[in-house]
């Protein structure tokens, strides 16, 4: 597997992150959904990832900058036929050292707070997220939980 960036311009991408965002707005009310569609991945203050097991996605990746020290990670999901299998803490693991050597001093991300996001709430606090308050202009929300991480 590798980790390039993405300029998000391939069907692949495309579809791979269509259904992200329908599996978002299936489980999350649309008030509560931050899940970034392609023309706000394609920002330029957003640095995108696509994992790649030869030519196939299996997984994604994105942090958007925020300001000069801080970054939001934005759009991690894997393939649901590779869950568990180690995509999202290399992704991370990728994230965290990008964000690092692109002069970031924190990392932060909302993510749900139904059990569905439980395993992605998991795997934030694995690598040392912790929770925080809503940040960048979020707001209190039930369907959110809101993590952080100082570099």
């Amino acid at each position: 597997m590798r980790i390039v960036v993405d300029d998000l311009s391939g069907p692949e991408i495309a579809t791979f992150l269509d259904e992200h965002v329908r599996e978002m707005r299936s489980i999350t009310p649309l008030e509560s959904k931050h899940a970034l569609d392609l023309d706000g991945l394609r920002r330029p203050e957003v640095t995108f990832w696509s994992v790649l097991d030869g030519a196939t996605v299996v997984g994604c990746g994105a942090i958007q900058r925020l300001d000069d020290a801080h970054a939001e990670v934005k759009s991690m999901r894997t393939a649901p036929a590779r869950k568990r299998g180690g995509i999202a803490s290399l992704v991370l693991r990728h994230i965290i050292e990008e964000a690092r050597r692109m002069g970031f001093t924190r990392l932060s991300l909302e993510t749900g707070s139904a059990e569905f996001f439980r395993p992605a709430r998991a795997l934030y606090e694995k690598f040392g997220f912790t929770y925080c308050e809503p940040f960048a202009g979020y707001r209190p929300d039930p369907h959110s939980a809101f993590m952080t991480l100082a570099l």
